[in-house]
């Protein structure tokens, strides 16, 4: 791999140079770099067609609506930028390094293609200031009698313009400087004033309510947005400066922000002065009525073709070292294109084969030459890279992450609403645009994922995000604890060693946690916890968790150490649960052909059910649950108090994917004279708890002098499930011969139910 070219990036005619060392600059530059960016074309071209669409108060909407997703975005950027030094990429280098490379790359192109399609809309905008040379022309006589009409067009001016500005960045690179910059708003400051100060023969009827006139068959509210809303962009232009400034945690907040509340101020201005100054015909046709408004007209000229140049400018300088840090990042699919992009020119290491795309990128757009669909095209772009920087802020203070210190800090629900906002305006200025981008950047994440190494960027930010909800949730419910709840859910903790020689336990866990309630599995390790034995123990539980993942399991595991399985038992029952909702069934089992664990379950058994536990005992078979077509419950006069249990357990376990197609049968063995009342209870207890048993699958039988064990081994030969009743006093008179004397059946679930749950 040929090794990459580190890049900065520069604001309007920043030398790329100085931004390796340094200038110590104070808040101004920011403050001008984004002001100049904002008070730009669109203002001068497109507000007029506002006003006389939408109206005064339309107009200020959009203004208001405009400033929803800028303002929260650069309150968001303030805030990142104070927390980290922002590198080469800008806004790019944001947003890769808060969500991952892979995301970043995705959202990174599409703020490339935003300021690659800058350049050509600014240079569209700027031949607009040429209108009347070109109307001179039109009228030429030797221009008329020859047949050259068609060549007297906006293009005339944009394409040769956008050629000189190539050579100009190409040769000089950033040392276009930021003197311009100040020169460049001295002249949009006069041009305003030439505005505000001028005056027309039309007379505004103040006492009439016509705050919302406009034009008949008006474009419509989001329409007109859509191609005002690059006006409210460009606040994020100062960032670059971030490695320039003497003191960036100071200087970023406040030039961003105060350029932002001073262009919508400006705005309101602008719009209330176009609104009493010209018809709403007048208006909405004439793309250049500030310049029939001004004292001296031809100073709007002077300032368009100012700001349009200098975001022009701006936008071919930014675009290209974007593009740079993406090729840096390895952003594309090609080793051999990020190697040609992240090439830098001379000492200064100037982006200029990325400027060569961006040239072309630009020229395509400037051949199109209709403003107001590049304009919707940025608008999409911009949302997107808004939307995404507001999000970070967002989950940045919702993941309460302890190295997220910025200085200046913006509000959660601050970020929030501009993430909305701007999803939300997305699909109400251009739905099909709107869905094109997302689906684009779906696609582009894919490829991402596919060609790059796993990035763990986002991973971080929503773990965090998921851990401040989570706690939040836990200590609600633990207050809630005590309110009335007949709702029972499954919160099993289950407790083996045996996981590297039989899974079943596992197994039974995952599908009794699968949807409706939550498990945890324990891996124990016997012993006396130690260094050693700790490192053992986290080895242990990564290679679980891995293995586990193979089969897409929603089950939460841990390991524990400990000498005996009685302390082990003792410890667990005490854990808290990890979902929120304390653990209340325990899971053990034993292999039936293998049967060591069986005494240590009935040594412990009353240890468990002193903790009001519901329990649980496995005892798995060679058939491994078979074919998971059918459930067999069992149901006698000395184990009725688990019915309830044992029915909603089956009816879990059949909700999962394995278990699909399986049919629960119950069984029930009373002696002759309950049988028929028994039988009823049963039906009438599928019905109102609106159970999957068919009433074919409710088998009573009569015990006749018949051992119980007989009757379930004839029965249930071929189902994959059994589950028995578990009696406590049955338990301590006959210990393990509860458990065993099934040996015709498959894997068997013994159950005990704490208490009797209510079926509704």
């Amino acid at each position: 791999m040929s090794k990459k070219t580190p890049i900065s990036l520069p604001s309007v005619g920043q030398d790329s140079q100085q931004l390796v060392k340094g200038q110590g600059f104070g808040t101004a530059p920011v403050f001008f770099t984004a002001i100049s960016t904002i008070l730009g074309a669109v203002m001068f071209l497109r507000f007029g067609y506002a006003v006389g669409n939408v109206g005064l108060l339309g107009s200020i909407g959009i203004i208001l609506l405009g400033h929803i997703v800028t303002i929260p975005t650069a309150m968001a950027i303030a805030e990142i930028a104070t927390n980290q030094k922002v590198e080469g990429g800008g806004e790019y280098y944001i947003v890769s390094r808060s969500f991952g490379l892979n995301i970043g790359a995705t959202i990174g192109i599409a703020l490339y293609l935003s300021q690659a399609i800058s350049v050509a809309f600014y240079i569209i905008a700027f031949a607009q200031a040429f209108q009347p040379v070109l109307e001179y022309l039109r009228s030429v006589p030797y221009i008329i009698d020859n047949g050259l009409l068609f060549l007297i067009q906006d293009r005339l001016v944009s394409i040769p313009a956008l050629l000189l500005l190539i050579l100009m960045v190409s040769t000089k690179g950033a040392d276009l400087g930021v003197k311009a910059l100040y020169f460049v708003v001295a002249l949009l400051f006069i041009s305003l004033i030439m505005f505000f100060a001028g005056t027309t023969s039309y007379v505004y009827d103040y006492s009439s309510v016509g705050f919302s006139d406009s034009i008949t068959n008006a474009d419509s509210f989001f329409q007109v947005f859509a191609i005002c809303f690059p006006a409210f962009t460009g606040m994020t232009a100062g960032v670059g400066l971030s490695g320039d400034l003497k003191s960036p945690r100071k200087s970023i907040p406040l030039g961003t922000l105060s350029a932002t509340f001073a262009g919508m101020i400006v705005y309101f201005f602008i719009v209330y002065k176009l609104y009493v100054s010209a018809t709403p015909q007048e208006l909405s046709s004439d793309q250049l009525i500030m310049e029939k408004i001004a004292l001296w007209g031809p100073m709007i000229l002077v300032g368009l073709a100012a700001a349009t140049a200098s975001s022009a400018l701006g936008s071919i300088l930014v675009a290209p070292r974007t593009l740079q840090a993406l090729a840096n990042d390895d952003a594309f699919p090609s080793q051999k294109m990020n190697n040609w992009l992240s090439k830098g020119k001379g000492k200064k290491a100037e982006p200029f084969n990325a400027t060569v795309i961006t040239s072309i990128f630009a020229l395509i757009f400037v051949l199109a030459g209709d403003v107001d669909a590049v304009a919707e095209i940025i608008s999409m772009f911009f949302m997107v890279t808004y939307g995404t920087i507001c999000s970070i802020s967002f989950l940045e203070h919702l993941s309460g992450d302890t190295s997220y210190r910025p200085t200046f800090r913006s509000r959660w629900y601050i970020s929030l609403i501009g993430a909305l906002a701007c999803i939300f305006m997305m699909f109400s200025m251009n739905p099909t645009y709107a869905f094109v981008s997302l689906i684009s950047m779906v696609i582009l994440h894919i490829l991402m994922s596919l060609s790059r190494k796993k990035s763990t960027g986002i991973v971080y930010l929503f773990q965090g995000a998921i851990f401040q909800v989570n706690r939040e949730l836990r200590v609600f419910l633990q207050k809630r604890e005590n309110d009335k709840n007949t709702q029972w859910n499954p919160a099993i903790v289950c407790l083996s060693q045996d996981f590297f020689r039989r899974q079943s336990s596992f197994n039974m866990l995952r599908w009794l946690s699968h949807r409706y309630g939550f498990g945890t599995y324990i891996h124990y390790i016997q012993g006396f916890l130690s260094k050693e034995t700790n490192i053992v123990a986290k080895e242990t539980k990564k290679e679980i968790i891995q293995m586990a993942s193979k089969i897409k399991s929603n089950v939460y595991i841990d390991t524990l150490v400990s000498p005996s399985l009685t302390s082990s038992i003792a410890q667990v029952l005490q854990l808290p649960g990890v979902s929120g909702l304390e653990n209340n069934m325990f899971l053990l089992e034993f292999s039936k052909r293998n049967s060591e664990n069986l005494k240590g379950i009935i040594d412990n058994y009353p240890l468990i059910k002193a903790t009001s536990f519901d329990v649980c005992v496995l005892a798995t078979s060679e058939r491994n649950f078979g074919f998971k077509k059918s459930i067999n419950i069992w149901i006698t006069r000395h184990s009725f108090q688990n019915a309830n249990l044992m029915i909603l357990l089956a009816y879990v376990i059949v909700g999962h994917r394995d278990w699909k197609d399986a049919d629960i049968k119950l069984n029930a063995v009373y002696p002759d004279a309950d049988i028929e009342i028994e039988r009823e209870k049963l039906i009438e207890l599928i019905k109102s708890g609106r159970l999957p048993i068919s009433a074919t699958n409710v088998e009573l039988i009569a015990q006749r002098g018949k051992n119980v064990k007989q009757i379930i081994n004839e029965k249930s030969k071929s189902a994959d499930l059994t589950m028995i009743g578990l009696n406590d006093k049955q338990v301590k008179e006959d210990g393990e011969t509860v458990f065993t004397g099934y040996d015709d059946i498959s894997d068997i679930l013994f159950v005990n139910s704490h208490n009797q749950k209510i079926i509704e």
